[in-house]
């Protein structure tokens, strides 16, 4: 374990926004931001130059956006955890960021309090979805599609923008009972110690039952993982 802080990069072309966040988070103990960016670009050269621990991305900048530059910039370092910026409304590019790897999602208007979680959280290597942004992407998983027979109905079939992993179903069936439990708690936003409290087991044998979940659901990250939950009808809404 370390005591350094949480080092994070804003990209956002707005410099007010990039100003709110700065001060929102300097007040926050363990996390700095120490570097700017006001497009895709800049925050791709960045990272790869100064390797943050976490980067918050907005969507929408001119020149590069931050979808383009979320993938090219897991192309060149693949461990890059990036927090995705949005505004309500704004599902089609949550789920393309999703399928990008980004590590969470994040509303601009979010709370200060949540700000601090999604950055902790991601450093840490969960995953953070703010409630507005789950609702949106949950209410697309599960809108009902025109042509659903009833035998259908109890098949679980992807929902416009969100394509599950090739193997998620066979995966979700060769969970342990264990492992199920845990993906349940993933799909319920809880962190890695929030999982350890709850079930009496430490957070490293948390860590590890989430690595093979992600394993065998054909996932990235957690956020992936707890839509598939959903999807799958792992978790009721």
């Amino acid at each position: 374990m370390t005591d350094a802080p949480v080092r994070v990069l804003i990209a956002d072309d707005d410099a007010l926004v990039r100003g709110g966040i700065r001060f929102v988070l300097s007040m926050v103990e363990g996390i700095d931001v120490a570097w700017e960016a006001g497009d895709g670009a800049e925050a791709v050269e960045k990272a790869l130059e100064h390797r943050p621990d976490v980067v918050l991305m907005d969507v929408q900048m001119p020149g590069t956006d931050g979808l383009t530059a979320l993938i090219r910039l897991r192309e060149s370092w693949p461990e890059a955890v990036v927090i995705i910026l949005t505004t309500f409304g704004e599902s089609d590019y949550v789920t393309r960021a999703l399928a990008g790897g980004a590590a969470g999602f994040l509303l601009k208007d979010a709370a200060a309090e949540d700000l601090a979680r999604a950055v902790r959280a991601a450093a840490n290597g969960d995953a953070f979805l703010s409630p507005a942004v789950t609702r949106q992407l949950l209410d697309g998983l599960n809108a009902p599609t025109p042509a659903a027979s009833p035998r259908a109905s109890t098949q679980a079939s992807p929902a416009p923008g969100i394509e599950l992993p090739e193997f998620a179903e066979k995966g979700l069936r060769e969970l342990s009972a264990r492992e199920r439990e845990v993906l349940v708690l993933v799909a319920q936003g809880l962190s890695n110690a929030a999982i350890s409290t709850q079930l009496w087991i430490s957070e490293a044998t948390v860590k590890t039952h989430v690595s093979r979940v992600l394993t065998k659901l054909g996932c990235e990250n957690r956020v992936q993982a707890a839509l598939i939950a959903h999807r799958l009808g792992v978790v009721r809404n």
